[in-house]
């Protein structure tokens, strides 16, 4: 198991680095079903970022690095374990379509908050709706 973790880390870390290092117009970062639980901080570097697909991962807080970067229209976080979400800022992304956060163990309060708030499409699951699917 931490074999896996640590060729995923791995793989993650030259992936951003790749991108950041090739200062290029990157539109889309995936990272799914990586064992992450935190974003590197070179994320914050890709400021032409459009979507990125953080699925399928054990992140237990929302990687807020995301927040900063303009371009972003597209969050994935299926799969996850966050109860928590920064609604406000992510209210305040110009360019936000939409996040996916079904199964994840969202707290009330995110389900109360965010709809009023929000002008994008955010997709939670069912309340009490943990796992997918088999």
């Amino acid at each position: 198991m931490l074999r896996k973790m640590g060729e995923a880390v791995a793989r993650v870390a030259r992936k951003v680095n790749e991108t950041v290092e090739s200062d290029s117009d990157t539109l889309e970062l995936r990272l799914e079903g990586n064992f992450l639980h935190r974003l590197p901080n070179e994320v914050s570097a890709l400021q032409h970022l459009k979507a990125i697909d953080l699925s399928r991962n054990q992140f237990h807080d929302f990687p807020e690095q995301l927040t900063t970067l303009p371009a972003l229209e597209t969050i994935n976080l299926e799969e996850n374990e966050i109860v928590d979400v920064p609604v406000e800022k992510l209210a305040a992304m110009p360019a936000l379509r939409s996040v996916n956060l079904r199964f994840n163990p969202l707290n009330a309060e995110v389900r109360v908050i965010a709809p009023p708030l929000i002008k994008f499409d955010m997709l939670m699951s069912p309340e009490g709706t943990l796992a997918p699917p088999p």
